[in-house]
């Protein structure tokens, strides 16, 4: 059994010690330690492993030891502004106090601005509230003093209990509820880590993983404003392509009197998407509703439980029946790319469809041979669908639908229009390939599988929709 620890630590000499040698007596094997004094100087990260009674014992010991921060504690970093007289000694007599009351200085700054007085700011480690407000009480009559907000200071003042104010900028960002927490902070960790190590700045993971919250936060409700466009294919069939500033574009493909989406967004947005396929579908709410997944990316995948059939290769079959399942999908797998999707799901709300509503059509057996393989056929309305696999490079399980008669094809993420994004698409397409390293499985794979699309495609002019930015025209000329 598996267990990660977020502990808080005091900072001295001997701190991991101690709580290692609690392990180490339960026999408890610790299989992965992150500390990072530039990002947090008393958060410490444990993954250990053990006998589920061991973990329990090292649960109790740890929070004995007060390594363990639980609902009721109050510890944090506390930013106080003292009001001082510029004179020589003038902090001498506030030290003194900060000294009396035991509270450890984890920042100060402070600088003279040409008057009489100095802004002296202190970062003050607390774990006792009382504590801190008969400390306040007795430094008022030294000086003034005010208590800095540490979500709306002007800069990252402390690098101590970072993770726990930035996890709970993000909780409140999104509206998340508190068992979020510990899923956030774990993966947060994870991404800087990774990342850490390939030389990017920690505090540039972090200002990432914001942004990108940020992003996924500003466009709902009244700001929630998709691109949605028309396509004509024949007098019979028409697509609407519905392009959201986060997440992957939906398709709504319209034949003979059928409906099927190719597609959809993320789970976070139900409310403003099911708004708009009611202005474009009326009977939306009393109709059979199917969909056409290319692979099973939480982008991709936020509103299937809104459907009644899901149709998908039988590989990203396996992957949605995985993650309803508790088990890592297919892209969870890949630890590079497990915590930022950890954190997507987590932030959007995402929750995989029910197993039985799932239908894998295509089933290519045995290893792939070719980047890009023809694995079956499929008929909607007046729509004949060339199926092809790709062998994995965004994503295993990945398909694109052509149409020969007809010139259109739909491509997932394997061909996309990167320079018909609008600009919040492009804002938001920035983040992945950072906090991921790539969106992709195998870049080199994902190009070879690309090209392969391209050579697909007889003579003539092509209508191509991929799952961000708008429908490419894309002309072929004949050899």
């Amino acid at each position: 059994m598996k267990k990660t620890y977020i502990t808080t630590m005091p900072n001295h000499i001997g701190a991991f010690l101690k709580a290692s040698e609690c392990f180490a007596e339960l026999g408890v094997n610790i299989t992965r330690v992150s500390y990072n004094k530039a990002v947090d100087s008393h958060t410490l990260f444990i993954d250990a492993e053990g006998g589920e009674d061991q973990l329990r014992e090292a649960d109790a010991r740890l929070q004995s030891i007060g390594y363990l921060k639980t609902s009721g504690d109050e510890k944090g970093i506390v930013l106080l502004e003292f009001h001082l007289k510029d004179v020589p000694g003038s902090v001498t007599a506030v030290l003194r106090l900060i000294h009396e009351f035991q509270l450890n200085i984890s920042y100060i700054s402070s600088q003279e601005n040409g008057t009489d007085y100095q802004a002296f700011k202190m970062g003050l480690f607390v774990e006792d509230a009382e504590k801190l407000r008969a400390f306040l009480d007795r430094v008022e009559s030294l000086c003034p003093v005010r208590v800095i907000d540490y979500n709306h200071s002007e800069r990252v003042y402390d690098n101590s209990i970072f993770y726990r104010s930035f996890v709970s900028g993000l909780m409140q960002t999104m509206g998340l509820p508190e068992d979020s927490r510990d899923g956030l902070l774990v993966n947060s960790n994870l991404v800087m880590q990774m990342l850490d190590e390939k030389g990017l700045s920690p505090y540039k993971t972090f200002e990432s993983i914001g942004r990108f919250a940020e992003l996924l936060a500003v466009c709902r409700g009244g700001a929630f404003s998709p691109r949605i466009t028309r396509h004509g294919i024949t007098e019979n069939t028409e697509v609407t392509l519905i392009e959201p500033p986060c997440g992957s574009n939906t398709a709504i493909l319209q034949s003979c009197g059928e409906t099927l989406f190719i597609d959809c967004g993320y789970a976070l947005y139900r409310e403003e998407m099911e708004a708009i396929f009611r202005r474009v579908l009326p009977d939306w709410d009393g109709m059979a509703k199917r969909i056409f997944i290319t692979h099973a990316d939480v982008d991709h995948c936020g509103l299937l439980p809104l459907f009644d059939e899901v149709l998908a290769s039988e590989k990203t079959r396996a992957c949605l029946a995985l993650e309803y399942a508790g088990k890592p999908g297919f892209r969870e797998q890949n630890p590079l790319h497990r915590p930022y999707i950890s954190i997507c799901k987590t932030l959007t709300g995402y929750r995989p469809p029910d197993p039985d509503k799932v239908r894998g059509l295509w089933d290519a057996r045995g290893e792939q041979a070719e980047a890009l393989e023809q694995i079956g056929f499929f008929r909607f309305g007046e729509l004949n669908f060339e199926v092809y696999q790709g062998k994995g490079g965004h994503l295993p399980g990945e398909t694109v639908l052509i149409d020969y008669a007809h010139h259109i094809a739909f491509t997932g993420d394997i061909f996309i229009n990167m320079r018909g994004m609008t600009r919040e698409q492009a804002a938001y397409n920035q983040y992945a390939p950072v906090l991921m390293t790539s969106v992709d499985t195998d870049p080199a794979l994902c190009a070879e599988e690309r090209r392969a699309i391209v050579q697909r495609l007889g003579a003539g002019k092509w209508q191509v929709f991929g799952a961000h930015g708008m429908k490419k025209d894309y002309q072929v000329q004949a050899e």
